[in-house]
């Protein structure tokens, strides 16, 4: 059973609820977590469609690997009540509560999931404004049914009044802050997504930057994008042989009663023997569900 501390999440694909096709194809792809949505991605006029569109083909929930994810509309919508009341009973893993902006919000969200029979459900949240932002060390801290903070990036970026750049230098402020709640309460904390899917070379650049930043994964709105998001946040080769090495250099050094060890001439700290098994055991994570550090995703 993967742990939600090690679960990958290293992609999170949205999938619009109202289209059934891409239900269909997401069961064949490679995505770490999908996101059946029911909210930005839905029009207004179809969302009871899409609804029921959505427990039709969670009869069968046979999705390989990937963690279940449903979006529901906000918590201040008239979808709302009728989300929940039909996704509580539904087979999946964790329920995705939009634009969260603080504890009570949160707590509200997850009473009415309770209410509704869905205790056993974990839930992820998005963090998509600057309420959200300025107060993300309440809304991770105040339950452990949260295991993922996910980032809307282009929402945060629209309420923040801040233009579009491949860098994203606007954004980094406000990404360190929800990245730094996350691990001070021990969450998974998901990018968002790169949306100009004509340019490769950006999106590749878009998924190592965000593994580069300290996220556990990227969101993803179209399939072709999980080629670069699994391959960016999956650990290499020369990780896996440093990783390999700073264990055993610090099992050698605690034989002999030292606190630190020796690689390449390199004094190893304690905290690296962290890093070590943090990247052998999603090596292992990876494996176990048919891919591979070194060659990527592979087919289903």
């Amino acid at each position: 059973m993967i742990s939600n501390n090690y679960r990958p999440r290293r992609s999170a694909l949205y999938i619009p609820c109202h289209q059934q096709r891409f239900i269909h194809k997401a069961r064949t792809l490679n995505a770490d977590s999908l996101i059946f949505d029911l909210q930005e991605s839905v029009p207004p006029a179809l969302k009871a469609q899409a609804l029921s569109t959505l427990i039709d083909e969670l009869a069968d929930s046979d999705f390989g690997y990937s963690e279940r994810v449903v979006r529901v509309n906000r918590l201040d919508s008239p979808w709302f009540k009728d989300d929940i009341t039909k996704v509580a009973s539904l087979d999946i893993d964790a329920v995705l509560f939009p634009n969260i902006n603080s504890k009570h919000e949160l707590l509200t969200a997850i009473n009415a999931l309770d209410e509704a029979g869905g205790q056993d459900k974990s839930v992820m949240v998005n963090i998509e404004s600057a309420l959200g932002v300025l107060r993300v060390e309440e809304i991770a801290s105040c339950s452990e049914r949260l295991t993922t903070l996910i980032m809307g990036t282009s929402d945060l970026a629209n309420a923040l009044h801040i233009n579009a750049t491949l860098d994203r230098q606007g954004l980094q402020t406000y990404l360190s802050m929800c990245l730094l709640a996350a691990r001070a309460y021990d969450k998974s904390i998901i990018d968002g997504p790169h949306f100009d899917l004509k340019d490769a070379v950006a999106c590749e650049y878009s998924c190592r930057q965000a593994r580069d930043f300290g996220f556990d994964g990227k969101a993803v709105i179209h399939p072709v994008q999980l080629t670069y998001t699994n391959d960016a946040m999956t650990p290499k080769q020369e990780d896996v042989n440093r990783a390999k090495a700073i264990i055993k250099a610090m099992e050698n050094a605690h034989q002999q009663n030292r606190s630190v060890g020796v690689v390449d001439g390199r004094v190893i700290e304690p905290c690296l023997q962290d890093w070590a098994e943090r990247v052998l055991c999603l090596c292992d994570m990876v494996k176990r569900i048919g891919q591979s550090e070194l060659l990527g995703p592979t087919t289903r």
